[in-house]
């Protein structure tokens, strides 16, 4: 199962941390993993290429680890760019979530 923790701060995601493989399926064909991955890794692209914010980020694929810190010191600006691309991430993880609990455990903060 894969924990997924969304952290916030004045109703802004300031961090995730995702931990472990879903056990769907076989690990390199398991298509839960794989959306889950590719959504959260989305967002972080988005984050770095996008909002232009240099994330704090932490993976080990092998565990099936990845950890994204948002800086404390951002502009307005920025940091509604940052909203708008996390609040869409938790959109794709909460369908996962609801289609998949059984492998994706979501704990907001």
């Amino acid at each position: 199962m894969t924990k997924v923790i969304v952290t916030k701060h004045d109703n802004s995601i300031v961090e995730i941390e995702c931990d472990g493989h879903t056990g769907y399926g076989v690990q390199g064909e398991d298509i839960v993993c794989s959306a889950l991955s590719s959504i959260v890794q989305t967002a972080i692209l988005g984050l770095f290429q996008v909002a232009g914010v240099n994330v704090d980020y932490k993976v080990n694929e092998k565990k099936g680890y990845l950890k994204a810190t948002l800086p404390k010191d951002m502009d307005d600006a920025t940091r509604h760019d940052c909203d708008v691309i996390l609040n869409t991430l938790m959109l794709g993880i909460m369908d996962l979530h609801e289609g998949f609990s059984d492998f994706i455990e979501l704990e907001v903060r």
